[in-house]
């Protein structure tokens, strides 16, 4: 019996023929024309700003609603010498968020910091505004207070803030609640509310902090060409951080804010950062990336929130004493590593949970809950479960009788409509609130084994079946004859890669094996050969164990295949430098198809 396939693959609509005439008009490879066209890019004009962001090409933040009333009520402070308080999070969305709104408020203020902040407490505070905070910063004289990647479903704080004499601004990215609308505020900035014409829907919170700040910076007397030309930039080398870290989709006016601010994030002035990206091996000896900046800075920033208290990493990114910031950055290196130790343990759980239950792995989404497990590592668990079944997965962790939650989703399944249709059916959560691929919750723990069940009924009536095996997008076919350095220079250009701009996916076959080395037990280097060309590939056992892959497919040396793969550059000195794939999947070839 054949070895069930890992992924469907797909291929986009488009024509030789219209490939090869976009091609002769840019003068480019054709399968660079045919990748431009797959993403959407189908004129000189679009493909000239998709492949040359500028910082011109940043919207207006006064396309968004509530927009003036905010920087308004906010230029009334400042004149003033009101306090404020900037409410943010605990994540890097939130704490960047904080960072961009605090100093462009203080430089607009001449220096003289009018601005509090508070970072809440994930254990002890949880999410969102908390009425004790409000009363607090009330007592001490505040008058506005700004929330940063927070408020959007915040209702009661809201009131409270009402009741204590306290002008809200909301600044979110989180989608409104339906039913209940917004919450009482002088403006609510986030570009998901209804009526809210501003272009790009997929700002991350720090993103929509930062058009507050733009703003504000824009309408101030500093001169424009320095707001341009010194002050943005700076920001979005901090804002492309909070970007590539929640994951929101790189394209548009993400892309851009990526784009430059990796570019500044190489020059890092902060002595905080330019440890912190010390430490995290991110020294300039290979270029800066939406993938290393997602993978090695990002987890330290994050580490702060979830396993202490995130206040540090505004207090890092703000120090100007460079023991201070080698400080902090040292603390959120030592709590990374907890972070890792933590989460492992607890997947550990997981794992063996799965295994000794293997239907858990079949249903239409998965619910795991753990006495123990550390509340600040449960998103990252639950990510880690979808990459292992392609399931929706919800993560809980149990204190005291109350259950917390985080959940991770697949395309095809919007998981904050399915809490929220299981709700409202039957009322099960305290709290619950994201988007369609996150959600963070909590709800009594004797009902957890009814949200299982309730998520179970759901996610086997609205996910459509082809969502249940993974998609692997093959965006062109390409012999090995025609990788070459040159194109992968020309491949480099559509980067940063993430969310909705996928680092490009190719396919092609026959192919033969010629050789087949296992590395460390688990992976392979295989070396292939069509036609005249021969070329390395690494296989990286993350999702399966390749060797024992490829005796499942009955594949060896002189076996012909196709496969999908990435380019690759390998600079190992042990190999020199060289073009080699990296395998996204295989399977034998079949002629006859």
């Amino acid at each position: 019996m054949p070895a069930d396939p890992l992924y469907r693959w797909t291929h986009p609509e488009v024509s030789f023929e219209e490939a090869e005439a976009f091609a002769r008009e840019l003068r480019l490879p054709q399968v660079i024309a045919e990748l431009l066209l797959s993403r959407g890019f189908d004129t000189p004009e679009t493909v000239d700003l998709f492949l040359n962001p500028a910082i011109e090409q940043l919207h207006s933040p006064f396309e968004m609603l509530g927009m003036a009333t905010a920087v308004e009520r906010i230029q009334q402070a400042i004149a003033r010498r009101e306090p404020i308080l900037i409410y943010g999070d605990y994540d890097v969305d939130g704490t960047v968020a904080t960072v961009l709104l605090k100093t462009a408020i203080d430089r607009i203020a001449g220096g003289e910091s009018i601005v509090r902040y508070h970072i809440p407490h994930r254990i002890r505070e949880g999410y969102g505004m908390q009425a004790g905070v409000l009363a607090d910063a009330a007592g001490l004289g505040v008058k506005l207070v700004i929330s940063v990647d927070t408020g959007i479903r915040a209702f009661a704080a809201a009131e409270e803030a009402e009741k204590l004499g306290l002008d809200l601004v909301v600044t979110d990215h989180h989608l409104p609640d339906e039913i209940g609308g917004l919450p009482p505020a002088q403006a609510v900035i986030n570009p998901n509310q209804t009526g809210c014409p501003y272009p790009n829907k997929d700002l991350c919170g720090a993103g929509v902090a930062f058009k507050l700040a733009q703003a504000l910076l824009e309408g101030s007397t500093i001169a424009p060409e320095t707001v341009q030309t010194k002050l943005l930039p700076s920001f979005l080398k901090l804002l492309a951080v909070a970007t590539v870290a929640d994951a929101v989709a790189l394209t548009g006016e993400n892309r851009v804010i990526v784009s430059i601010g990796l570019r500044e994030l190489a020059k890092p002035v902060q002595p905080g950062l330019r440890c912190l990206m010390e430490l995290a091996k991110l020294t300039g000896d290979q270029p800066l990336t939406a993938t290393s900046v997602a993978f090695r800075l990002a987890p330290r920033i994050n580490a702060a929130g979830r396993m202490d208290i995130a206040s540090d990493v505004v207090e890092m990114f703000l120090t100007r004493s460079p023991e201070r910031g080698r400080e902090i950055a040292e603390k959120l290196h030592r709590l990374n590593d907890e972070r890792r130790a933590t989460e492992q343990a607890a997947l550990d759980e997981i794992e063996a949970l799965l295994a000794a239950d293997p239907s858990r792995s079949e249903e239409g989404a998965i619910v795991m809950d753990g006495h123990g497990w550390h509340r600040g590592v449960i998103g990252i668990l639950a990510s880690r479960v979808v990459d292992r079944t392609h399931r929706p997965a919800l993560v809980l962790a149990h204190e005291d009788g109350e259950a917390y939650g985080s959940g991770r989703s697949i395309p095809g399944f919007h998981l904050l409509d399915a809490l929220t249709a299981i709700h409202s059916i039957a009322p099960l959560f305290t709290r619950f609130g994201g988007h369609a691929h996150a959600v963070g919750f909590s709800l009594p723990s004797d009902r957890v084994p009814e949200l299982r069940q309730s998520l179970g009924i759901y996610a086997r009536s609205a996910m459509p079946a082809e969502a249940m095996l993974p998609a692997l997008h093959c965006d062109a076919s390409l012999p090995l004859e025609r990788i070459t350095p040159a194109l992968l220079d020309q491949l480099r250009r559509f980067e940063p890669f993430g969310h909705s701009n996928p680092e490009p996916v190719f396919c092609t076959g026959p192919v033969r094996i010629l050789d087949i080395r296992v590395l460390k037990d688990k992976h392979l280097r295989l070396r292939l050969e069509q036609g005249n060309a021969s070329i390395a590939c690494l296989a990286w056992s993350r999702r399966m164990h390749w060797p024992t892959r490829l005796q499942e497919l009955g594949l060896a040396v002189d076996s012909l295949v196709e496969l999908a793969f990435r380019i690759r550059e390998n600079s190992n000195p042990n190999f020199g430098t060289a073009i080699e794939l990296e395998l996204c999947d295989l399977r034998p070839f079949d002629p006859a198809q």
